[in-house]
This record gives structure tokens, C-alpha cells and sequence, in this order.
């Protein structure tokens, strides 16, 4: 068994090969390289792959009891100072080498279609390959200093990818934003793990465990700068992990490409502040204040992220606000000390919410025909609905992530977050409340999400498509190349066996499966006009989908609690995640882990059920299509009625006040763009202008000073003897005049 684990190093290095080979086939060879470049695709997935069946099978043995397995290679040795490198493998890490190695094997086949029609395919399987060997790297590490190096390489790898769409104004201010928002987490890291260093003179784990939790009892250390280095590594898990108040880059790194969403921003990446808090919870567990504030902090983004998720037009906005709120669910749980809900809160998270990006993006993708590449349209749910006879199965997939995400049982988020509302009101009722509350809200925009963009009717159809306006009938590319702009709705639309011809220069052909789609319809003013349905994506993509819909149906089955593990003292446990999960905490120190026994999970799954259906209920009325055709009917006379009475109502105003905090985000962004950026814009001026008027000033004051005095000196010594006796005079003068 030892000779298995001796090879698991190879795990993150198998991605590698074909980034150093695409790399050197672009410098060396680019058009050949280019040219064949969907068979790079191949290799990706297949190494990937290879990862992954390890990955199971080390999985396998820790299920089975194996000990923790680690190796080290000494790399810097210098007196009392060793620095080493190594790999760790326990229950922690088998869990996230799984979830890494099959979402990214999703991610890269889904991508295989989504972005082949994009000149950046091949530097995009190069970035999101690279970043699979960074986070693999990441979940591996035996140390602090190694988590920390992986931890920027995956910073880099989202830095590119949220920007991959450079040519973009809005793509490249995103990736900026989230690289100088992580930058700051990423600093107190920094600081954190030489602070502790310093503290403790190691970086291992297993040094670093032992030592503060046998000092600080005994006041070996000093608790304050303790308690300080402990929350410096918190800081870097709040940015990475989009936690208040350092969460505001997640919304805007939606403008990178929606496979990225799925695998970075809903499944991995932003999993690395949870994953690196669970490596480190024996060391926040003996500082309680540390613990209250992870809690305390989780409570305010979960409520946060739903609140600010209600009113959002954008669909991967919303799914990124959501990802925040379940990311707050899970710091909370780890907060609490409730480790085991924690990491199967993200287990199950992870594949539903990859689940839904990959939806939105197949979405996306399907309205792109209609609207064109403007992802203020094409991710628009304003102006979708209807969707759910056009894209079936889409429609079946994100219906079931949906409802997953809304805690309905037996999808596999009801299992874990149900533990955590349980665990939080046994913690604390102020933090159960919330959590419970929360739970509604996210019923309520999940339900909102999938009713806007798949049911009632197909809102585009007035908006852009009526005889007197103009608009782009079809985007052949992702990246907005190609686009007819400027097509008139009284174009007629005639096909032919070469393909599709316009009455205009410069339009694209619109390929067959597009082409099939083709029809008329009439406007509400009786004026027809050519329409491009919408239609479902390919089988590429498609397959993944139908996957994480397994994942997302069966994965929460390892939490049921069963009645025959029922201890002595009536506590029941997750059964399979526990026998998994429990050594990773021993290995460092007993936790006290939260549970409950079964009458009380199924009262508190009654009342989370309850309210689950609750938001879902309050959803349907709000944006069912009963309610939409409704509103749409009597718009009109709603209007009439307004300026007749302009009495104001209560509830409408706190209904618009709710709509305008949930729309604006908070007005975090901008409390951010005025005391921030503007702040140091107008520090920077005023330190511009005190050194051009005050340094700079002072420095040419004495260069024209001494100029124009030499300029008067050299009129003095002109070689009269007059002169000279007339100023002898005067000085003499003076000099008589001041002594007495």
C-alpha cells in the first residue's frame, strides 16, 4: 500500500505534458499547431482522466482505514533553517483531488464545443490545464510555504482566464479587480505564515499543530499575536473565497468564459479558502475568537449573497452570487467546528452549482442566434423565458440543480445543508435564523432564475425583433466576431442548397442544426418578421451536463443517516462521511464535531423542507407565467392607474428599496469606487501636486535663488576701486550699526 502512495506526486504533474507541449508547438510550429488544435483536446482529458482513476483509488484505500501517507524531499538546508517540499495525502485531500479531476474532466469536455469557435481555443486548454495542476498542487502540499506558492499560481491561472476575452474593456477591468481583491488577501497570507514561522519555527502541519496547541495553554506563546497571525491566514481564505467584505470581485469574473464559471468560480478556486481553513481548523480550533469570527463572517456573506442575488438580471451573476451565499453556509459550518457538514457542503455544492453554469452557459449559447454576442442580452434573463420547449434537456438538468440548490430532498444539497442548519441552531439561534432565513431566499432567487429563463414565453421576440428596429440575427462566434450588425428585421430571409442568403453584403451562413430553426412569427402589430429559434446545444455538450446531473441526483446518498450507527449516547453521525472524513481531524486533534441525533434531523428537515417550498411558492407567484401573462395583460392599465392615483404605498416602496439594494449590490461597489479608487486617485493628485509645488518647488527656489544672486554678485566684482570702497563702507557701517 505504501508503494501506491509513494507515486502520488505524479498526480499533479500529469496535466503537464500537454501545457509544455502546446506551449512549444506554438512557438515552434504555430499554424500546424493551430490548425490541428481540437485534437489538443484529447490528450487534456485523457491525462486528466488518469489523474482522476488515481485519485479514486487512493480515495478507496483512506475509506478503507489506511493511515496518512506523507513525503517530504528537503530542498533548502541552511543551519537550524530546512526548507521542504512534499505531498500530503489523508481523507481532505482524496475528497478534493476527486472533485478537481471530475468537474475539470466535465469542464474540459464541455469546452471542447462551447469554445471551438474561438481563435484563443488552444490558449485556453493551455491556462485552464495549468490551472488543474495548480489546484491539484494546492490539495497536495505538506506546508504551509508550498500552499501558499500553488495558492498564487491558481490566482495567476484566474487572472488569465476571467480575462481571457482581453480585447474587452468590461473583461479586462474584471480580471484586474479580482487580481488586486485577492492581492490582498493574498498579503495577509503572506504575513500569517511567517508570523506563525516565526512563532513556531516551522511550517509543517504536524509541527505547527502540536506546538501552538501545547503552548497556548500553558501561555508559552503570546496569545495576542497568535490570535493576529491566525486571523492574517483567515484574510486569505475571505478573498480567495469571495467572503464579506472581499467578495466583490466574484460577480464581475463572470465576464470570462462560462466553462471557467463552472470549474473556477463555482467548484474549485473559490473551494481553496474552505479547503485551506479545514487544513488549518486544528489551529483556529484552540483560538475561540478566531472561530467566532470565521462564524461571524460566513453568517454575513450567506445572508448577503442571497439578498444581493434577488434582483439580478445577469444569469451567471446571480449563479455567482449564490455560489458566495453557499460559500458562506460552508465558513460557517467550519466556524461552529461543524467540519464534516462543511466539506460535504461542498462536495454536493460543487457538482450542483457546476451543474448550473454549465446550463446557463448552454443557455447562453442557445440565445446567442437571437440576440447575438452581447452578453447584456445573451446572458439577459429579461429577455429569455419560454426556453423549456426549445432546450429539454437543458431545461431537465438546470430544473434539477435548481431545486438541489434549494435544499429539496433527495438532491444532494438537501443532505448537507440541512446538517448545517442543524448544527448552526444548536450553536446559536441568532446564527440558526439567519442560516434558516437564508435557506428561504435561496428558494426564492433559484426559483426566480429558472422561471425568467424557462417559463411563461419568449420575451425577446418583443424586444428585438418587432418591424421598426434593427438588430443582430446571428453570431457565428463566441468572442463577438462576425456579427451582422445593422440587419434589418424587413430582410428577407431565403434559403438555399449552398446555405442561407440575405438581401446584404458580409452576413455569415448560418450552419444546419441553426438553419433547421428557422421560422416566422407575428409581432403583437401584426407585422411577421424572420426568427431564429432557439435550439439545444450539441452532444459535447450535453453529455457533461447529464453527468453532474448523476452527481447532483446521488452524491448527497453518503450523508443519510442510518439508524444502526446510532451511538451509545444517541448521537448519529454521517455515516460514510464520517468513517472518511474523521481521520483528517485526528490525525491532528480530536474535534468536536456538531451532531444530532435522528428524531431531530427529520423535525429540522420537516421545517428546512418547509421553507424551502416556501421560497418556492413566493417565487412561483412573483415570476410564474400565470402571473407574467397576468401582468403583461394589465400593464397598461396599471400605468393608467399610477398617474391617476399617485398616492404612494408602503409595501411597493419597500419593495423598491429591496429591488434597488439587490440590483446595486449593496452599493458595496460603490462605497468601494468612492473611498477607494477615488480616494487614492485624489491622494495621488495631492501627493502629485506637493511634490511638483512643495519638493520639486523647493528644490528649483534654490537653483533661481542662487542664479539670480550670482547675477547680482557678478556686478560687484567689476574692478572699480570705487565700488569696492563704496560696499567696504557699507558694511562697515552696518557692522557699527548692530554693536552697540
Amino acid at each position: 500500500m505504501e508503494h501506491t502512495y509513494q507515486y502520488a506526486w505524479v498526480i499533479p504533474l500529469l496535466p503537464l505534458p500537454v501545457i509544455m507541449s502546446m506551449g512549444f508547438g506554438l512557438f515552434l510550429i504555430p499554424t500546424a499547431t493551430k490548425n490541428l488544435r481540437r485534437i489538443w483536446a484529447f490528450p487534456s482529458i485523457l491525462l486528466l482522466s488518469i489523474a482522476m482513476v488515481f485519485s479514486v483509488y487512493l480515495s478507496i484505500q483512506q475509506i478503507n482505514g489506511s493511515s496518512i501517507y506523507q513525503y517530504l524531499w528537503s530542498w533548502t538546508i541552511n543551519n537550524d533553517f530546512s526548507l521542504e517540499f512534499g505531498y500530503l495525502i489523508d481523507p481532505l485531500t482524496s475528497i478534493m483531488l476527486i472533485l478537481i479531476t471530475t468537474v475539470g474532466i466535465l469542464v474540459l469536455i464541455y469546452s471542447d464545443d462551447y469554445m471551438s469557435h474561438d481563435e484563443g481555443y488552444l490558449r485556453f486548454f493551455v491556462y485552464i490545464s495549468f490551472f488543474n495542476t495548480s489546484m491539484l498542487g494546492l490539495v497536495t502540499s505538506s506546508n504551509l510555504i508550498q500552499i501558499y506558492f500553488f495558492w498564487e499560481l491558481i490566482g495567476m491561472c484566474s487572472y488569465l482566464l476571467i480575462g481571457f476575452w482581453f480585447t474587452r474593456p468590461i473583461a479586462a477591468s474584471a480580471c484586474q479587480k479580482a487580481f488586486v481583491t485577492n492581492r490582498v488577501g493574498d498579503f495577509g497570507l503572506l504575513l500569517g505564515i511567517l508570523g506563525f514561522f516565526w512563532i513556531t519555527g516551522s511550517l509543517e502541519f504536524r509541527d505547527l499543530f502540536k506546538i501552538v496547541n501545547n503552548w497556548i495553554p500553558n501561555n508559552g506563546i503570546n496569545s495576542l499575536l497568535t490570535t493576529l497571525c491566525a486571523f492574517l491566514l483567515f484574510l486569505g481564505a475571505v478573498a480567495k473565497s469571495a467572503q464579506f467584505p472581499l467578495h466583490v470581485w466574484l460577480p464581475d469574473a463572470m465576464e470570462g468564459p462560462t466553462p471557467i464559471s463552472a470549474l473556477i468560480h463555482a467548484a474549485t478556486m473559490v473551494a481553496a479558502g474552505i479547503f485551506l481553513l479545514a487544513r488549518l481548523l486544528p489551529l483556529f480550533i484552540s483560538l475561540p475568537w478566531i472561530m467566532s469570527f470565521i462564524s461571524l463572517v460566513g453568517t454575513i456573506t450567506l445572508f448577503l449573497g442571497a439578498t444581493l442575488a434577488l434582483a439580478q438580471r445577469d444569469i451567471k451573476r446571480s449563479l455567482a452570487y449564490s455560489t458566495m451565499s453557499q460559500l458562506g453556509y460552508m465558513m460557517l459550518a467550519l466556524g461552529i467546528g461543524s467540519y464534516q457538514a462543511a466539506l460535504f457542503h461542498l462536495i454536493t455544492h460543487a457538482y450542483s452549482k457546476a451543474l448550473l453554469f454549465l446550463g446557463s452557459g448552454s443557455v447562453i449559447h442557445s440565445m446567442e442566434p437571437l440576440v447575438g454576442y452581447s452578453p447584456d442580452k445573451s446572458q439577459n434573463m429579461v429577455l429569455m423565458g419560454g426556453l423549456r420547449k426549445y432546450v429539454p434537456i437543458t431545461k431537465t438538468t438546470f430544473l434539477c440543480g435548481t431545486l438541489s440548490l434549494c435544499g429539496i430532498p433527495p438532491l444532494a444539497c438537501f443532505w448537507s445543508k440541512d446538517e448545517i442548519l442543524s448544527n448552526s441552531w444548536l450553536y446559536s439561534p441568532f446564527f440558526g435564523i439567519i442560516a434558516s432565513f437564508t435557506a428561504g431566499l435561496t428558494a426564492f432567487y433559484m426559483f426566480r432564475i429558472y422561471l425568467l429563463t424557462f417559463d411563461g414565453y419568449l420575451r425577446v421576440h418583443f424586444q428585438n425583433y418587432s418591424s421598426t428596429k434593427e438588430g443582430s440575427l446571428y453570431s457565428i462566434s463566441l468572442w463577438g466576431k462576425s456579427i451582422s450588425k445593422g440587419v434589418s428585421r424587413d430582410l428577407v430571409l431565403s434559403t438555399t442548397k449552398s446555405g442561407v442568403s440575405f438581401f446584404s453584403q458580409n452576413i455569415p451562413q448560418i450552419p444546419g442544426n441553426t438553419r433547421n430553426k428557422i421560422g416566422s412569427f407575428s409581432t403583437p402589430f401584426g407585422a411577421k418578421n424572420t426568427f431564429v429559434y432557439p435550439y439545444e446545444t450539441g452532444n459535447t455538450m450535453l453529455y457533461p451536463l447529464l453527468i453532474l446531473l448523476l452527481f447532483t441526483l446521488f452524491i448527497g446518498f453518503i450523508g443519510i443517516h442510518f439508524d444502526n450507527e446510532v451511538k451509545d449516547n444517541g448521537i448519529s453521525e454521517l455515516t460514510i462521511l464520517s468513517k472518511w472524513l474523521t481521520p483528517s481531524i485526528n490525525f491532528f486533534q480530536e474535534s468536536s464535531n456538531l451532531s444530532i441525533n435522528s428524531y431531530e434531523f427529520i423535525t429540522n428537515a420537516i421545517s428546512s423542507v418547509s421553507l424551502a417550498i416556501f421560497g418556492l411558492f413566493i417565487a412561483y407567484i412573483f415570476y410564474g407565467s400565470a402571473y407574467s401573462f397576468f401582468q403583461n395583460l394589465n400593464l397598461q392599465n396599471s400605468l393608467v392607474k399610477k398617474k391617476r392615483n399617485p398616492k404612494k404605498n408602503f409595501l411597493d416602496e419597500v419593495k423598491k428599496k429591496i429591488y434597488s439594494w439587490s440590483y446595486n449590490r449593496g452599493y458595496i461597489d460603490v462605497f468601494y469606487t468612492r473611498v477607494f479608487i477615488l480616494g487614492i486617485r485624489r491622494l495621488a493628485e495631492l501627493t502629485h501636486f506637493f511634490d511638483k509645488g512643495v519638493i520639486d518647488g523647493i528644490t528649483n527656489g534654490v537653483g533661481i535663488a542662487g542664479f539670480c544672486i550670482g547675477e547680482e554678485i557678478k556686478y560687484v566684482g567689476g574692478g572699480r576701486i570705487s565700488s569696492y570702497l563704496f560696499f567696504f563702507l557699507c558694511y562697515v557701517s552696518l557692522f557699527l550699526f548692530f554693536i552697540p
